[in-house]
């Protein structure tokens, strides 16, 4: 069910850099994210995974329309940071334009408390839609993801209860780990 890892940073360029300098592979601009506030650069991680570096818009002037704490939060960003994930589903739909002249269908669905990030939002890709993974630069590959907590099992409980699996681990802070092997070796996000 595991689609995709969002890699928050305040600048797009800054952020595609950061991902090629760890894994050798440079990400490829995906668009933007009309009324959300953002654009992001996409890096396949093998089948149907693959890794978002998204970033504020700065042609979007106007105070977006959904998830509007996003961009905000990204523009805070220090440095690049894990900040979502997502996971496929098979009941919702919706659209979005591409620079490269391709249309993407696909809607999310939030959850009303994502734990800070821990619980993923879920999407779902259109019938006639490429999925990213298969067009982004390839080379990389998701090794291990794992969602860290100290209250691992009230965790894991809630993702039982959402049908998803996922490797839950005890921790003393909240995060998400990820490991991805590329052509400069293993790059670990924490």
């Amino acid at each position: 069910m595991f689609d995709h890892l969002l890699l928050g940073c305040s600048d797009l360029d800054q952020g595609i850099v950061f991902v090629e300098s760890h894994t050798g592979v440079r990400p490829a601009i995906g668009g933007v994210h009309p009324g959300r506030g953002t654009r992001n650069a996409l890096l396949s991680l093998g089948q149907l995974h693959y890794l978002e570096v998204i970033a504020p818009d700065p042609a979007q002037t106007t105070t977006p329309t959904t998830r509007a704490e996003l961009p905000v939060m990204l523009k805070r960003l220090t440095s690049p940071t894990l900040v979502d994930w997502a996971v496929h589903t098979s009941d919702i739909v919706g659209v979005a334009d591409r620079p490269d002249g391709k249309m993407l269908h696909w809607q999310t669905l939030n959850l009303d408390n994502d734990r800070e990030g821990l619980l993923p939002f879920f999407i779902q890709w259109g019938a006639d839609t490429v999925h990213p993974s298969a067009d982004a630069p390839a080379g990389c590959k998701l090794e291990s993801f794992a969602v860290v907590s100290p209250e691992s099992a009230l965790l894991s409980s809630e993702f039982q209860k959402l049908g998803i699996d996922v490797q839950v681990a005890s921790g003393s802070s909240a995060r998400l780990r990820v490991v991805i092997a590329g052509p400069k070796g293993k790059f670990n996000l924490d």
